[in-house]
């Protein structure tokens, strides 16, 4: 069968450009009422029902018979067995990945996560405690497809921040599961392991069960039913983020082969029918290669009629008068992965302030981020750009204000606050800072 992606030719000289332009970002992230309706019936059910509950939905949606919590449980003994019955191949890239991704959040850690305190002239310790939390959930999608990446870039971190007790959960449907995403559990330091999914897993994540424990945090990627789960627990356990569909917006000013930054659009339109791939350039002979490639290459891809949805409903090949033009509109998307695919990409790099992850140059394709490079790869989607980070060490721990006041301090801060105190109507507040005061 042939697929055709025709993705959206745009130029910004255009009168309708912005009318356009909005057309193709648009995005609802609500999810259908239906779905809404049966996660609201999932959760509540899980909680009152617990382990009896997770084991009918794991029945119902994954065709796993299991008749105990117990067979739905993944032992240190079978991740270590799956780690060690990895192909050489595999298992290298496996480690390598996992190191690589272990410095970089060693190093997130050191540069933003450390407690730190100063004394004043007065003698006041003021400061802050940054400690980690004590449990937390991983979602790890395993629907379509098995993703071990996802494991070492939500385990790891979680690891190096301090978590002790590490969760993961993760569908095998009719009981299929990846030895890779089980290796990745073993060397990412996974506590325990349940083969739960959807809905209900997010559910026992938040409220515990018999079997699986309440966790302080849910963080993973998942679809809809998982994304609206997690909303709905948020409050009661904290999430990382509720993530959209995949989107990569390329910078480009025409000096990467053409067939390179095709490749790089379809490796983020064959994640979904909904993910957006966008190529930003000042050279209109440029796109015409680009666009050339992209016909040329469809053919050949193994997830073609999905590349081919997500191209022609949300891609976009843009004309733009100047690639500080392109820098510009950037910033509005505010894109999940951004390729700076230019002879000397530090000269934009400046100009660019919203993106979930930047790719300096023409060698730093996006997948090289998603497995291996060291940064997270959970990042914020649908423009969150603009006011969220990625996932990281940050992610897993909370910080506590340390105050020790003197008491020389005791008679500067205890006026000010008596006055303050006094503004607001707060008599307990003003008293409680003035019996401190020397007479």
């Amino acid at each position: 069968m042939q697929f055709v992606a025709a993705p959206a030719r745009l130029s910004t000289v255009n009168a309708t450009f912005e009318a356009d332009f909005a057309a193709r970002l648009h995005w609802s992230a609500e999810q259908d009422a239906a779905i809404e309706e049966r996660v609201a019936a999932i959760l509540a059910d899980v909680q009152q029902r617990g382990d009896a509950a997770v084991l009918e939905y794991t029945r119902r949606f994954d065709g796993l018979q299991a008749t105990s919590m117990a067979a739905l449980e993944l032992t240190q003994a079978e991740l270590r067995a799956a780690y060690d019955g990895l192909p050489a191949g595999q298992r290298d890239a496996l480690t390598a990945a996992a190191q690589r991704v272990r410095s970089y959040h060693e190093a997130q850690k050191k540069a933003c996560g450390e407690s730190w305190s100063y004394r004043d002239e007065d003698g006041t310790l003021l400061g802050q405690k940054v400690t980690p939390l004590d449990r937390v959930g991983i979602y790890v999608p395993g629907g379509k497809a098995a993703y071990p990446s996802s494991v070492l870039m939500n385990a790891i971190p979680a690891q190096v921040a301090g978590v002790q007790d590490i969760i993961m959960v993760v569908p095998t449907p009719q009981g299929a599961k990846n030895p890779l995403v089980l290796a990745a559990a073993c060397v990412a330091g996974v506590t325990r392991a349940f083969t739960v999914g959807g809905a209900q897993a997010v559910a026992a994540l938040a409220h515990g069960t018999a079997t699986i424990p309440k966790v302080d945090k849910i963080t993973g990627p998942g679809n809809a039913y998982v994304a609206s789960a997690k909303k709905r627990v948020f409050g009661q356990v904290g999430i990382d983020m509720i993530a959209g569909p995949s989107e990569i917006l390329v910078l480009a000013d025409g000096s990467t082969p053409a067939d390179w930054v095709a490749m790089d659009l379809f490796s983020q339109a064959e994640h979904d029918e909904l993910a957006q791939s966008i190529l930003l350039c000042p050279d209109a002979a440029y796109i015409d290669a680009v666009q050339r490639e992209i016909d040329r290459l469809l053919p050949q891809m193994p997830r073609a009629e999905i590349i081919a949805k997500s191209l022609t409903g949300r891609g976009a090949l843009i004309h733009t008068r100047s690639m500080e033009e392109a820098c510009a509109i950037s910033n509005r998307i505010a894109p999940e992965h951004l390729e700076v695919s230019s002879r000397e990409p530090h000269q934009w790099e400046p100009l660019l302030r919203h993106a979930g992850a930047i790719f300096l140059g023409a060698y730093t394709s996006e997948a090289l981020g998603d497995y291996c490079a060291g940064p997270n790869h959970v990042l914020p989607t649908s423009g969150t750009a603009r006011f969220s980070s990625p996932l990281g060490v940050y992610d897993f721990q909370k910080r506590s204000s340390l105050i020790e006041v003197s008491e020389q301090g005791a008679q500067v801060l205890g006026r000010i606050a008596s006055v303050l105190a006094h503004g607001e109507g707060l008599q307990g507040h003003a008293r409680a800072a003035e019996m401190r005061l020397t007479p």
